[in-house]
């Protein structure tokens, strides 16, 4: 039964995401992706980087249901490990006990904006756990600047996820990095993306 579900988002950035990780990610190991949505991005970061391997995860039902059904559909049952369910805020995170000391990699894209704060804070205390010195945390998605938004659109946004839930918003990047140094990752790039996003690439920087 065909259950992939189609986000028109990740049409539109996953080349130039897929490019930011070119520059990042290990040439081996594994790479665990958090809310990986629909699996769109996950199915193709595997095609990509053919020598990592790629760990979805989600924690609606849904969800993995869709990542399963990409997984099936692109032929890469043999190669890529199916979703697993993982909420930022429920630790530890469940992780498979053969992947637990074997993370090289964490990327979030397009999560921090649509929860609440606190799974920030999470994101970063349990990758702190889970990646070793030098090892790369990357964020992808909207953020403020010197806490003003980059973009009228932005700004738009920012009411419409406010006006849904009034924990949800864009993050500003000083508040992120403060968070991000509390748990031993030191940001290292900011990188500009299209439609007034931004790829953030944090360094583990102890351990």
């Amino acid at each position: 039964m065909d259950e992939r579900l189609f986000f028109p988002a990740t049409l539109r950035n996953r080349r130039a995401i897929g490019e930011v990780l070119d520059k990042f990610l290990p040439q081996h190991g594994i790479v665990l992706e958090i809310a990986s949505g629909s699996g769109e991005h996950g199915v193709t970061f595997q095609k990509r980087f053919p020598n990592i391997l790629w760990q979805t995860s989600d924690p609606d039902p849904s969800c993995r249901k869709s990542i399963n059904s990409w997984i099936m559909h692109e032929a890469l049952a043999e190669k890529m490990p199916l979703s697993i369910d993982l909420s930022v805020e429920k630790t530890p995170w469940p992780l498979p006990n053969k992947y637990i000391s074997k993370v090289s990699a964490i990327i979030c894209i397009n999560l921090i904006h649509i929860a609440h704060w606190n799974c920030t804070k999470f994101l970063f205390k349990e990758s702190e756990k889970h990646l070793k010195r030098s090892s790369t945390l990357i964020l992808y998605g909207p953020f403020k600047i010197n806490n003003s938004h980059t973009s009228e659109s932005n700004a738009i946004f920012d009411m419409s996820l406010r006006s849904r839930n009034k924990h949800w918003g864009i993050r500003d990047l000083d508040a992120v990095d403060e968070v991000a140094e509390i748990h031993s990752f030191k940001r290292r790039n900011l990188i500009k993306m299209p439609a007034n996003n931004f790829c953030l690439v944090f360094s583990r920087t102890s351990k």
